[in-house]
């Protein structure tokens, strides 16, 4: 195989930011491309400082393997993944772009989606959310008057959670679903819990640290609202451990290490009787699509990277009131400029 990589830096519609003041105005992201023979397929992971990986930390490890990484056999995007895992042990998103570019490649090759690959039928996709990032309350009316839309995440994680909310639900019958990203103590998410629940709130995302199991236990018997882990499960061995004390799982590709992964995630989560999310990182219509593919084995999906940035490198998403349409197109279904690299 031959390996290209190119870095690419997005802005954001209105600047990002989550609890604990983390503010981004732009998504930088690297996006690969597998090719052999007459079939190329792409990936993406984008850049998230903390988790203390960067695009040029990625680029470095591509560098110093990018021999090992072309010479594979290829035959299945399984047994890549495995090769990839073990030869790039610390960089998990490396690994995410270079499996869903495998998978790409085998679609392409085998000339079906992903989602048919998978012996899953496009019925029962859940709808889109659009995410609402911390802002003053004014700036966050006029987004979601900007962007009418069914379904909200809403970024919490400050003094003013309620009143926002408060707030947000004057203007709008959609459904809220909130996310803390660990910003909350156990008392404020047990004083805040029941509150959200009134104001139509319909689930809760990570809303205490990441490592605080003990008290997520408590909360989870007394929350008066569903609860789903992010932070808390990023790896396959963590689905076992979500299951004492979370509703469902927040399954994140470059997190998890890829397509690969998040394949036996899901199978796992199911027969634990968690739900499962797919949650974006911003990623841009390469990972998005990704994404995508999953969404008849999910029950929420989180995937507005596109709707978020300002600017996209590919095409063959389709967003409409909350509604994902895919292309028929083989592997992810996306197309991208031939001189892109």
């Amino acid at each position: 195989m031959n390996l290209y990589y190119k870095k690419i830096e997005l802005p954001f519609e209105y600047p990002f930011t989550i609890s604990g003041g983390r503010t981004k105005t732009h998504q930088p992201s690297l996006i690969v491309a597998l090719q052999l023979g007459n079939f190329i397929g792409y990936g993406e992971a984008p850049a998230i400082t903390y988790y203390n990986i960067t695009v040029e930390q990625m680029i470095a490890d591509i560098e110093s393997k990018k021999k090992m990484i072309e010479k594979f056999a290829f035959t299945t995007p399984d047994r890549y993944w495995h090769y990839l895992h073990h030869l790039i042990p610390n960089n998990p998103f490396l690994v995410c772009a270079l499996d869903m570019a495998a998978w790409d490649l085998f679609g392409k090759m085998r000339n079906q989606t992903l989602y048919k690959i998978w012996n899953t039928e496009w019925k029962n996709i859940p709808v889109c959310d659009y995410t609402l990032g911390i802002d003053s309350i004014d700036k966050m009316i006029e987004k979601m008057r900007q962007h009418p839309w069914p379904v909200y995440k809403i970024k919490v994680g400050t003094e003013n959670d309620i009143e926002t909310i408060e707030a947000l639900r004057k203007h709008t019958n959609a459904v809220f679903r909130v996310d803390a990203n660990a910003g909350w103590t156990l008392n404020e998410a047990l004083e805040k819990i029941p509150a959200l629940k009134d104001l139509g709130v319909e689930l809760i995302e990570q809303p205490l640290a990441k490592d605080n199991f003990n008290e997520m236990k408590i909360l989870y018997e007394q929350s008066a609202l569903p609860l789903l882990a992010d932070e808390s499960c990023v790896f396959e061995d963590d689905v076992e451990r979500c299951a004492e004390c979370f509703y469902g799982i927040n399954i994140k590709l470059v997190k998890c290490s890829g397509i690969t992964p998040a394949l036996r995630m899901i199978e796992q989560a199911k027969k634990l009787n968690l739900k499962v999310m797919m949650g974006s990182m911003n990623e841009c219509t390469v990972g998005s699509a990704a994404i995508a593919q999953f969404l008849p084995q999910l029950d929420y999906v989180d995937m507005d990277g596109p709707l978020l940035l300002k600017e996209d490198i590919a095409s063959g998403l389709k967003y409409e009131n909350g509604v994902v349409s895919v292309s028929d197109e083989a592997g992810l279904g996306i197309k991208i400029s031939p001189d892109f690299f």
